[in-house]
């Protein structure tokens, strides 16, 4: 039995690079071994003749069909593949142990039951240094910004002029992980099936998901509340916000009440924050001339009297918009899809009955594929929606103007290792009028009609034929070979749009 045992919370901290948070507990990386030492009150351990047995636990109701419990003894080496354990010490009364995760293990808080002697706490995070780990990343440098940095530029003002505003994303200040960790047991998953809620933590599309909806607080006890008109009575502006550290101290110790108040920008960097903290790596990105579509047509709606006067739409273009992309793989879609994510936690529509955004890889959204998982239609209509401008008239009639290419504009990031602006455009979508850019969305329509046949395939095809009546009756047959391609592009994106089962459809 052991008399006391010593973390090591210095050493591992630092190995795991985790000592930002402190050295005051341990903080471990899934997939990487960390060490303890265990002083034993009499005796001394003797291999093949001692026994040592581990239980490790995580969440409410731990299991070991959930993932959330894993038993398992010394073996002779590390595997890092699973949860394993092997002494490292000569026999003696002190007993040095390296003991190894699963890289595919629940993120969380964690007991670990040392035999009869007693049990240690810890917090497991995810590893993107361990190439097992969904949220591997192979370079250092990017690691060090996306993982480690604390501070950050984020891009606001327009397409002609992008302001770079720092932000402080803190999530090494002290009692940040903490607050994290709440965040995810605040979720309505959570609080309605603990167990699955923990077991899902080993997946960062998960994680991602969740805390998407999290950080607003329209379904839940989320951190945020949006305001995007009025006054800021009883709260602070977006605009004097500066950090998250603030934010995140005031909703825990609120009690969970949603701070007041936050923007685009705003729920994006505390998304950042969390996400960071917990391992993910995470960026920030600007997209100016960004879309709003609210009924999933690939289309912004714009009204307005003849005058050229604004008529009321939910459809709308942002100046810019903000959202996160987390590095992680994707091995729910088929091959050619891992990398950057974009998830968005601003509430703007729901997914899935919630206020939540992705994550959607931003590959999909450059070829099209807009029946991926999750939200690749809304993503898609940010960066890349017509604008179809209405002019209704006093008789009761209405003209139409169709434009191409406004949307999307100088799609930005903070560089790795410097605060000048990385333009990732090129990552979303393909040069305006180029044949890549006329077959997306390329995901495959089937045959004809879909697979329907008679009134199934004229309903199908009655949409994509008044799109494209729409553009040629707006073209002059002089300028058919300019515009063609317009109208290529807008009858590719009608034509998938409609082929799409509902039920891919969030």
């Amino acid at each position: 039995l052991a008399q006391k045992w010593n973390l090591e919370c210095l050493f591992n901290n630092t190995d795991h690079r985790t000592d930002l948070n402190g050295v005051d507990q341990l903080i471990v990386r899934r997939g990487q071994p960390f060490s303890i030492s265990l002083y034993l009150r009499s005796g001394s351990y003797q291999p093949g003749i001692s026994s040592l047995d581990f239980i490790a636990e995580t969440g409410p109701q731990p299991s070991e069909q959930y993932g959330t419990r894993a038993r398992f003894g010394v073996s002779p080496n590390i595997d890092t593949s699973t949860w394993s354990a092997a002494v490292t010490s000569p026999p003696g009364n002190t007993v040095a142990l390296s003991i190894c995760s699963s890289p595919k293990a629940p993120i969380g808080r964690y007991t670990l039951t040392l035999g009869q002697s007693g049990k240690i706490e810890f917090i497991l995070l995810f590893n993107p240094w361990c190439p097992a780990d969904e949220v591997y990343m192979d370079n250092e440098q990017n690691l060090a910004e996306y993982v480690l940095s604390q501070d950050g530029i984020i891009f606001r003002g327009s397409s002609k002029h992008p302001i770079p505003t720092p932000w402080n994303f803190g999530q090494f200040e002290s009692g940040i992980l903490d607050i994290c960790l709440r965040i995810l047991d605040m979720n309505p998953k959570c609080l309605r099936n603990p167990g699955k809620d923990h077991s899902g933590r080993r997946n960062p599309i998960y994680v991602t998901r969740v805390l998407s909806a999290m950080v607003n607080c329209n379904d839940d006890k989320g951190v945020l509340l949006g305001k995007w008109s009025d006054g800021y009575e009883g709260g602070v502006s977006p605009l004097f916000w500066r950090g998250s550290v603030e934010i995140l101290r005031n909703w825990d110790t609120q009690a969970c009440q949603p701070v007041r108040y936050g923007q685009c920008w705003v729920f994006a960097a505390v998304a950042c924050s969390v996400s960071r903290a917990l391992g993910i790596p995470c960026r920030v990105i600007t997209n100016f001339l960004s879309a709003h579509d609210t009924n999933s047509n690939l289309v912004i709606e714009r009204y307005v009297n003849e005058k050229g006067d604004s008529i009321q739409s939910r459809e709308m273009i942002w100046n810019y918009h903000c959202w996160v992309e987390s590095w992680m793989t994707r091995p729910d879609l088929k091959p050619g899809f891992d990398g950057w994510q974009a998830s968005d936690p601003t509430p703007q529509e729901k997914s899935e009955g919630v206020y939540c955004c992705g994550p959607i890889p931003v590959k999909a959204i450059k070829e099209g594929e807009l029946t991926f998982k999750y939200d690749a239609p809304f993503v898609f209509a940010e960066v890349n929606a017509d604008i179809v401008t209405l002019m209704k008239k006093k008789d009761g009639s209405t003209s139409e103007v169709t434009t191409t290419g406004l949307v999307g504009q100088k799609i930005s990031t903070k560089s790795v290792g410097s605060d000048t602006r990385e333009d990732i455009t090129h990552l979303y979508k393909y040069p305006e009028g180029t044949e890549s850019d006329l077959l997306t969305p390329n995901a495959s329509a089937g045959n004809f009609c879909c697979g329907l046949s008679g009134i199934g395939c004229l309903t199908f095809w009655l949409p994509v034929l008044t799109t494209l009546t729409h553009c040629l009756s707006n073209i002059q047959p002089l300028l058919w070979q300019s515009k063609a391609p317009i109208c290529s592009k807008l009858l590719y994106k009608k034509a998938l749009f409609f082929c799409t089962p509902s039920s891919y459809v969030s």
